[in-house]
């Protein structure tokens, strides 16, 4: 194909992706990546939709009483005592951890919002600047590794989707708009799968941040939290049926990427403790600029005694692996419990939102952070259940799936091996 006649091509493609899905009403803001057709070995391969229910817990499936997705689970596999998530059990670190396959310290996603001293810069999921920067980004998320290697991918919504990492963007990608309809986003997936093979995207993601919204305004056991799992529950046994209409070889995973705890107490405030007016602070992180001032506030602290450990970096413990890297701070702070800690408070009158539901503790102590996971599918064997793991091991999973070659990451394929078919099953990666 030459070149104009490419351009062409693609300026057509382009025009139906973003007009099919809501048959001419408001169009969703699609934006498309020319990098050519699937390839003809890609063409012939599975497809992977994960959707993200942000801040599911656990054993809100059973609670709440959500038939879809618990039936989902008894199709296929689920982890009824829950994924582990990586500390800190946030929002934009694990994600990104489920779509590399590296613990937060590796891929530098290390918080919601951090500083980085080599950079003297912030990250802040917030910062639309930041957040499209794909030089704050390490690893290679699943969608850069596909389309290196020649396999079409698309996100509808998920941290590190909107920048270009590892020198890839999706073939498909959103800019983060929470106002859009939930169920346009599933129309748009369905789009997508109904391309042509040679455009159709075969990994792709979805997210709905419905039932962590709920868990922080409200609580955990809240009404609110139960209907908002019934709203979602209802959009996932919608995105099934569709699915299963397209009669594709097509693996549904739904997971998440946190729980949530109700909050106990009022803010912990650090510079109470110890005087941080030179030191640079973002959330309850600590940048002091010289050894001895972190010396300093460290001693300070540990000795507060108020609800929280404190650790100098090197010095945490490794089960966490939060202990290299520059991003996280010294000294670095844990809760003891479902507590809300900062560095500083703001100024008088501006105290904010207090969350009666939290999330980010250490979830090796705290079992309501651990997160859902369920799948099924053509490469999904029925009815296994699996014990708690960590979810580092989700991304060599369906890198396998895929058939796509991975790089070296903190997860094995072993973990969860026993959900897979014999056919997709194989020696683990060294």
């Amino acid at each position: 194909m030459n070149s104009l006649v490419r351009r062409v091509f693609f300026a057509a493609l382009l025009c139906f992706v973003c007009r099919v899905p809501l048959l001419a009403q408001e169009i969703t803001p699609v934006i498309a990546v020319d990098h050519g057709s699937n390839g003809p070995e890609q063409q012939q391969k599975h497809y992977v939709v994960m959707v993200s229910l942000d801040g599911f817990r656990y054993d809100y499936a059973k609670k709440y009483g959500a038939k879809h997705i618990l039936g989902i689970g008894a199709k296929g596999a689920s982890a009824p005592e829950g994924m582990i998530p990586s500390y800190p059990s946030l929002t934009f670190p694990n994600h990104y951890t489920l779509v590399t396959g590296l613990y937060p310290e590796h891929h530098g996603i290390v918080a919601n919002s951090f500083y980085d001293p080599d950079r003297k810069a912030i990250y802040s999921y917030r910062d639309p600047k930041a957040v499209t920067d794909g030089s704050w980004y390490g690893g290679a998320p699943l969608w850069s590794l596909a389309e290196k290697q020649g396999m079409r991918s698309a996100c509808f919504f998920w941290p590190g989707s909107e920048a270009e990492i590892a020198g890839e963007r999706p073939s498909y990608y959103l800019h983060f708009d929470n106002k859009i309809d939930d169920n346009k986003r599933i129309d748009q997936v369905i789009a997508w799968l109904k391309l042509s093979p040679e455009q159709r995207p075969h990994f792709i993601t979805l997210y709905y941040s419905d039932v962590d919204h709920a868990g922080h305004e409200h609580g955990p056991n809240s009404p609110q939290v139960a209907e908002a799992v019934k709203h979602v529950d209802e959009l996932m046994g919608r995105l099934e049926k569709e699915l299963d209409a397209l009669h594709l070889q097509i693996d549904l995973i739904i997971l998440a990427d946190h729980g949530m705890e109700k909050v106990q107490g009022d803010w912990i405030t650090l510079d109470k403790y110890v005087p941080l007016d030179d030191v640079q602070t973002v959330g309850s992180l600590l940048y002091p600029q010289t050894e001895a001032d972190t010396v300093r506030i460290y001693k300070k602290l540990r000795a507060a005694d108020a609800g929280f450990l404190v650790y100098r970096r090197a010095q945490v413990p490794a089960e966490l692996h939060y202990n290299s890297n520059p991003r996280e701070g010294d000294p670095v702070i844990i809760p003891k419990g479902p507590a809300l800690i900062r560095a500083t408070a703001p100024p008088a009158g501006q105290n904010g939102f207090l969350p009666l539901g939290e999330h980010g503790y250490n979830p090796y102590e705290m079992t309501a952070m651990r997160a859902i996971f369920f799948a099924e599918g053509p490469d999904i064997r029925h009815g296994v259940t699996l014990k708690p793991f960590e979810n580092v091991n989700v991304f060599p999973v369906v890198a396998k799936i895929l058939g796509l070659e991975s790089p070296k990451v903190d997860g094995s394929v072993n973990v969860l091996s026993t959900i897979l078919v014999p056919s997709a099953d194989v020696e683990a990666q060294q």
